[in-house]
């Protein structure tokens, strides 16, 4: 079993574990899978308060659906979810994605 198929039977096992959905979320989001990816993370960060690495990571999927105005919201998110948790620098590589759009 591959890690895609891995994760995704841990999600159908149990849909409320936030882990394996952001597991899950990142090896489609490798695989190209990016509109079950942003499905994916949007349902992490129903479950999980994020730090800002999942807003990113969800913006980067959004940009690449060529979705920039979903993409910024993300960003912008995962901004003040990284000041939040006191991580600045996540906060300015997020801002610099934000400026490149």
């Amino acid at each position: 079993m591959d890690r895609l198929d891995f994760f995704a039977k841990a999600v159908s096992d149990d849909p409320a574990v936030a882990r394996a959905r952001f597991a899950y979320a990142v090896e489609l989001q490798r695989a190209g899978r990016l509109e079950e990816a942003v499905e994916q993370y949007r349902a992490y960060l129903e479950l999980q308060e994020d730090e800002g690495n999942a807003w990113q990571r969800l913006g980067e999927a959004l940009a690449g659906l060529g979705r920039a105005d979903d993409a910024a919201d993300a960003w912008l998110a995962g901004i003040d979810a990284a000041l939040k948790h006191g991580h600045t620098g996540m906060a300015d590589d997020i801002r610099a994605l934000v400026e490149a759009l």
